[in-house]
C-alpha cells in the first residue's frame, strides 16, 4: 500500500492580511497531481485542515474542491482535526462521508476504532487521533488525573495498542499507521503554529507512538522525522517569513506484507517564494539584483535616514507581493545617534535646536526666557550639591 502523508492545510488562513486562498487551492492541485502520478492508494492528513474553527464559505469551497481532486485522483482519504480545527464542524457528516472514501476522525472516543482499508498484503487499520486538549479530553480518556499532553496521548495510545492486540489475538495480520496532531519532543518550531501550551505541559515523547507501523504527525510546519517511523510532513505551503528558506514536502511511504517498508521526501511545487530584502526605498526600486523577487511575497527592511513617506505603495510598484515592512534607522550614521549630536553643545544650544525642530526658531524673547529657565536649573542643582556636600562633611 502506497500513502501520501500531508498535514497542517490551514485553509482559509491569511498571510499578512493577504488572502492565500487561490495559492492554498493551487497546491491542494498539485497533491492531487502527484497522487495520480505515484499510484497513491491513501492520503492521510493528520490536523489542521482549517485555519479557525469556523471558517468561511470561501475556505469551506477550496477544500471541498482540494478533496474531490484528491479523491478523484485515486486515492482514499482519512484525517483527522488538529487545534485550529472544530472537531464537531470538521466532522459533521463523517459517516456520509466515508461512504465516498472520506475518512474524518474527529471524536476522541473512537481513536482505537480505526478505519481498515485492505491491499494485497490484508489489512492496514489508521487510528485517527485528533489534537488532545488535557482539560477538555482527560474524562473521555478515563484518565481524570492527567494535566499534560503526554499523559493525555499515553491514554489514547494505550486504547490503540489495545485494540492491535485484540486483533491480533484474534488471529489477524493487521499492519499500523496512526494519525496524530501534537507536539513531539524533538520538533522544531517554525514561528507559524499556535501555542498548544494552555493545556499543560505541551510536549510529548515519540516513545509514545511504540507498537505501530508509522506515525502521521501534524502541528509543526516543517517536514521532519523524529524516528524512522514517527514523522511531520508540515504544512504545503510557508505560513511565515521565517519558513522562506524551506522547501515544502510531503512523504510518500511504501507497507509491504511486514509493514513499513520504505518512505521517500517528495518535494511539493512552490507556489509563490518568500523573500526578505533590505536597503533604501530607491535602492530597492532600482537594483537588478532584486528582479528575482517581483513575484515574491515580501518583507522590506528600508533603512533610510529618514522615515519615508507612502513607501509599502512605492515598494508595491515593483514588487506588487509586498506584505510587510520595517524601518530600521542606520546603525552607523553620527547624524542620527542623539549622543553624536549633542556632544559639545550647552543646555541652551540644545533646547533651542528641539523647539525649532518642533516649531519654528525662538525669538529673541524666547530665548532670553530659555536661557534664564536653564541658568535657574544650574543654580538650584549647584545649591542641592553644596548641601549633599556639607551633609557628607559633618556624618
Amino acid at each position: 500500500m502506497r500513502i501520501l502523508h500531508t498535514s497542517d492545510w490551514h485553509i482559509g488562513r491569511t498571510f499578512h492580511g493577504v488572502d492565500l486562498l487561490a495559492d492554498q487551492g493551487a497546491v491542494l492541485r498539485s497533491i492531487a497531481e502527484l497522487v495520480a502520478a505515484q499510484s497513491i492508494d491513501v492520503v492521510v492528513v493528520p490536523g489542521d485542515i482549517y485555519d479557525r474553527a469556523v471558517p468561511s464559505a470561501d475556505a469551506v469551497l477550496v477544500c471541498n474542491r482540494g478533496l474531490e481532486s484528491i479523491r478523484a485522483a485515486g486515492a482514499v482519504i482519512v484525517a483527522t482535526s488538529g487545534n485550529h480545527d472544530s472537531p464537531a464542524r470538521l466532522g459533521a457528516g463523517a459517516a456520509f462521508a466515508s461512504a465516498g472514501g472520506l475518512h474524518l476522525m474527529t471524536r476522541v472516543g473512537d481513536v482505537a476504532t480505526p478505519v481498515v482499508i485492505e491491499d494485497e498484503h490484508g489489512s492496514v487499520a489508521f487510528y485517527g487521533i485528533p489534537y488532545l486538549e488535557p482539560e477538555t479530553t482527560r474524562l473521555e480518556l478515563e484518565v481524570p488525573t492527567a494535566r499534560t499532553h503526554a499523559e493525555v496521548l499515553d491514554a489514547a495510545m494505550d486504547r490503540v495498542r489495545g485494540d492491535l492486540a485484540a486483533r491480533d489475538q484474534a488471529g489477524q495480520h493487521v499492519r499500523s499507521v496512526v494519525l496524530a496532531h501534537a507536539f513531539i519532543v524533538g520538533g522544531e518550531a517554525t514561528g507559524s503554529e499556535r501555542s498548544i501550551s494552555s493545556g499543560g505541559i505541551e510536549t510529548a515523547p515519540a516513545s509514545a507512538f511504540d507498537g505501530v507501523d508509522y506515525v502521521a504527525l501534524g502541528h509543526l510546519h516543517s517536514p521532519q522525522v523524529l524516528t524512522d517511523r514517527v514523522r511531520y510532513s508540515g504544512s504545503p505551503l510557508p505560513y511565515s517569513f521565517g519558513e522562506r528558506s524551506h522547501r515544502k514536502a510531503v512523504w510518500i511511504l511504501e507497507l509491504d506484507a511486514d509493514g513499513l517498508g520504505s518512505v521517500e521526501r517528495v518535494e511539493l511545487p512552490q507556489v509563490r517564494g518568500l523573500a526578505r530584502i533590505e536597503g533604501t526605498v530607491d535602492h530597492l526600486l532600482s537594483d537588478a539584483c532584486y528582479c528575482e523577487f517581483e513575484d515574491c511575497y515580501v518583507s522590506a527592511v528600508l533603512t533610510d535616514e529618514v522615515r519615508p513617506l507612502d513607501a509599502m505603495r512605492l515598494l508595491q510598484k515593483r514588487f506588487r507581493n509586498a506584505v510587510h515592512l520595517e524601518w530600521r534607522r542606520p546603525e552607523g550614521s553620527s547624524e542620527l545617534r542623539y549622543r553624536d549630536r549633542v556632544r559639545g553643545r550647552s543646555d541652551l544650544d540644545i533646547a533651542t535646536s528641539f523647539l525649532t525642530d518642533m516649531r519654528s526658531a525662538p525669538t529673541a524673547v524666547e530665548s532670553d526666557l530659555l536661557a534664564r529657565a536653564l541658568a535657574a536649573v544650574q543654580r538650584e542643582n549647584d545649591a542641592t550639591d553644596r548641601a549633599s556636600t556639607v551633609d557628607r562633611g559633618a556624618a
